[in-house]
């Protein structure tokens, strides 16, 4: 099977694939999940390499291209690029845009690369130490994940704080996780499933930006603002040396995190961004969140970064490790096969098929968004307003996608004038959204722990390893900083 992974007819589907991974990644809305579920029933009258080529390289390459939007115009194209628009957009208000999209595909697809190789050799390892995870790992992780709201808030830590605890009550609508009872749906059916992570963020992002300069009218200033150059895409020596470690970091980190079934490239993204910055020293570290190459170097390798960790535990376990590999699972089984431990052993072409598939989608990331970044940044060179309705039409499009609901488009609107109300008050964007994505993910397995541990509930916590780990790394993460913060207030009092 191998030998037909480089047949013409392969290699056709592995380009479609690319192609089409980087229209559904660029628009706001549109996921790679949603990309690969709508395409799958398209590749069922195909034979196995060609159907896997297209549906591998457009989860490949729309994680990659949900940077473009989230550098260019400050809107995620995908979850996992969320963070992407802490120092790439940023970069783009500094004149160079070109120099972020190149960043955002170079590592992106190297990170994808890196991660594969985990695939390769590290997969048994990693899917038993994914498997150690419980109610109380992931409760632990989310508390890790949320304690990066202090790094996000930058000098206005208590408003950072508001932000966040807005977004976790956000969370908080819906169905109860555990009793399903009502809470704040105001008796509408829409609410059951909750408030939607991805029109918010679509909103508070992509419309936020643009009402922010419609109603301030700063047609003018942002013509000043924001540097309308593309500049070169390669990355110079002295940059690649400052994204050299939180490079190396974050392709580490990354495929362990994917391996972790639920845990995708927000969580990632997430994490490496925080460590990366806490990593820096000096003048590097105040400029991440303010045009860092270093923390965008971390995000985008998480972004592929998971890839490999995702499809070791499908592969070895048959648990997928975030949503596109469940929709892959159901393909590879309507294929005839059953992941898990029995698949390296009964079927080892279709291993060395997907990993070899895997190798060249992200290779096909880096050719593709360095030889479109000059294109895709050429956006930058148009009037103001083709892009704010550019972006207005392209958010409503995508909300509407997600599930042919008019609610979600009302919700990219009412979160585009809370984005304009937190920009006027000068209130962080990033705690509100960490909030509402890491809420769920904390409440309901901090409670089916409790439901667990039965009396002696809350001791899981502290008897866990992995579990403990993390939440005395989050406490320290709190910690640490307004300890440094207040003896450098006592040192500059005794200094003056």
């Amino acid at each position: 099977m191998l030998a037909q992974v480089f047949t013409p007819g392969t290699l056709l589907f592995l380009l479609l694939g690319s192609v089409l991974g980087l229209f559904i990644g660029a628009l706001p809305g549109l996921s790679a999940t949603m990309g690969v579920a709508i395409l799958t029933p398209m590749t069922f009258w195909l034979p196995a390499e060609q159907g896997l080529a297209m549906l591998i390289s457009i989860y490949c390459t729309a994680i990659f291209a949900g940077g473009i939007p989230a550098i260019l115009v400050n809107t995620p194209g995908t979850p996992a690029s969320m963070v992407t628009t802490f120092d790439g957009y940023p970069l783009t208000k500094q004149g160079k845009a070109g120099l972020a999209l190149g960043v955002n595909a170079i590592y992106s697809g190297v990170g994808g690369l890196i991660s594969v190789l985990f695939l390769m050799f590290l997969a048994q390892p990693i899917a038993r130490f994914a498997l150690n995870f419980g109610a109380a790992e992931y409760f632990a992780l989310a508390i890790f994940g949320l304690s990066m709201i202090i790094s996000v808030s930058g000098s206005t830590i208590r408003k950072g704080l508001i932000s966040g605890l807005i977004g976790l009550f956000i969370a908080t609508v819906g169905l109860d996780p555990i009793t399903s009872t009502p809470r704040f749906t105001f008796g509408s059916s829409e609410l059951y499933d909750g408030i939607s992570f991805i029109p918010i963020m679509i909103g508070v992002f992509g419309l936020g930006e643009v009402f922010y300069q419609l109603l301030l009218k700063r047609q003018q200033q942002m013509s000043t603002n924001v540097k309308k150059k593309v500049g070169r895409v390669i990355p110079n020596r002295q940059e690649r040396k400052e994204m050299r470690k939180p490079f190396v970091f974050s392709a580490i980190l990354s495929p362990i995190i994917g391996a972790i079934p639920g845990a995708g490239g927000d969580i990632a993204s997430i994490v490496t961004w925080e460590q990366s910055k806490r990593m820096a020293k000096g003048k590097k570290k105040t400029e991440y969140g303010k045009g860092s190459l270093g923390g965008l170097a971390a995000t985008t390798t998480a972004n592929n970064g998971v890839i490999g960790g995702a499809f070791t535990t499908m592969l070895t376990l048959g648990l997928p490790g975030d949503a596109v590999t469940a929709v892959l699972l159901g393909s590879l089984m309507m294929y005839g096969m059953q992941p898990g431990p029995n698949l390296f052993t009964e079927n080892p072409d279709i291993v060395t098929t997907i990993i070899v598939l895997l190798l060249l989608a992200n290779i096909l990331v880096i050719i593709i968004g360095l030889a479109g970044a000059s294109l895709f940044s050429r956006l930058m060179l148009l009037k103001q307003e083709y892009i704010w309705v550019s972006v207005v039409l392209f958010s409503i499009i995508g909300a509407f996608a997600l599930n042919n609901s008019y609610v979600d488009v009302w919700i990219v609107f009412i979160s585009g004038i809370v984005g304009l109300l937190f920009r006027k008050l000068d209130i962080p964007l990033g705690p509100l959204i960490l909030g509402i994505l890491l809420g769920p993910m904390a409440e309901s397995n901090f409670r089916r722990a409790l439901v667990m541990g039965g009396d002696q509930a809350y001791l899981m916590f502290l008897t866990r390893p992995i579990a403990l780990t993390l939440l005395l790394l989050a406490v320290l993460s709190l910690v640490v900083p307004m300890l440094l913060s207040i003896i450098r207030s006592y040192k500059e009092k005794q200094s003056a």
